[in-house]
């Protein structure tokens, strides 16, 4: 028997706005409580998005018995301790990207979630598009023939001044480009070869003791090979180009689609002129909320999702090593 999966959202980051729509939209799905450090700006959170409860603390929420899930959207290197203390409490945890900044937390999270029977997910929307289904099922079928490479790229420009107040420049909050932005382009490459890297070469340029722009390149089995480049420093790109020995796919927008009622790809084969195909509409946050919810409907966590989210987070690290030592470094399978 279907029923409704009460949501509880730990903090009021300007990306919980979006969450809680995709919450509200998403059939059996609501928002019970927010919880913030500040009982006020609860409050007001509260009555701004219709939840019910308004929390001065996170573990006053998650001591709530009426939520069933909560939504994380805490700085990264605040991740790890709420999920631990979620899953502990009963609740399955759909937990902002990236899912941490050390690879050892995140086992530590998965283990949590598994003890306690709940489903944990990284908020990586984009792969939850049903152009994201379409595109793996093409791949699937190898219409492109065989994967060689994967570029990926996403960048937005701060400008001149590093907004040093800005919790993606805050190394102590788990800030930088890399775990901002590459996340998604490490995700890229990752869901397009299906497997980690067996080593990875980075660069990065830093600013206030976090990456402000990083370059890598990952080298996978089979001779083939992937590369990057995230950062704050050039105008707006969020590119994915998956090249194959018959055909090269272009998505020009894969974390963000430009429109809800349509997204785009292009392949570019034995046609002079590349062929554009179009998928909507789609909103990608309520699918991956209707994704989550299925899973904490059916009562048995799904494991794709926390093995997605780790194997970003070593890869990610991993890269992190190797811009800060010059080196190329192994990434060891588990």
């Amino acid at each position: 028997m279907e029923t409704t999966v009460r949501w509880g959202i730990i903090g009021t980051a300007n990306i919980a706005t979006k969450v809680a729509r995709a919450i509200s939209l998403a059939p059996g799905n609501e928002i019970v409580a927010i919880a913030s450090r500040d009982k006020t700006r609860a409050a007001e959170w509260a009555k701004e998005h219709g939840a019910e409860k308004a929390y001065g603390s996170y573990e006053d929420c998650l001591a709530d018995p009426e939520i069933d899930a909560v939504y994380i959207p805490l700085p990264p290197t605040l991740h790890a301790d709420w999920t631990i203390r979620a899953a502990d409490a009963g609740k399955h945890v759909l937990s902002e990207k990236p899912l941490t900044v050390d690879p050892r937390e995140a086992v530590e999270m998965v283990s949590a979630c598994r003890t306690n029977n709940v489903q944990l997910m990284d908020g990586v929307m984009w792969v939850h598009h049903d152009r994201t289904k379409e595109i793996r099922a093409l791949l699937d079928r190898s219409e492109l023939g065989e994967l060689r490479s994967v570029t990926s790229a996403f960048a937005f420009n701060w400008g001149a001044t590093v907004p040093t107040a800005n919790i993606r420049a805050r190394k102590e909050l788990g800030g930088g480009a890399l775990g901002d932005l590459g996340y998604y382009c490490v995700r890229g490459i990752l869901w397009a070869f299906g497997e980690i890297p067996e080593r990875v070469f980075a660069a990065s340029r830093y600013a206030n003791g976090v990456d402000i722009e990083t370059s890598g390149m990952l080298f996978f089995s089979r001779e083939r090979v992937a590369q990057f480049d995230c950062g704050f420093t050039t105008k707006g790109r969020m590119r994915l180009e998956l090249a194959a020995s018959d055909g090269t796919l272009t998505i020009d927008d894969f974390v963000v689609p430009g429109s809800e009622e349509q997204a785009s790809y292009s392949i570019r084969g034995r046609a002079q002129q590349p062929e554009v195909f179009t998928v909507g509409p789609c909103i990608q946050e309520v699918n991956m909320i209707a994704r989550f919810s299925e899973i904490v409907q059916s009562g048995s966590p799904v494991g794709v999702w926390p093995e997605e989210a780790v194997a970003t987070v070593r890869t990610c690290a991993a890269l992190a090593r190797s811009a800060e030592t010059g080196a190329a470094v192994e990434v060891a399978p588990e």
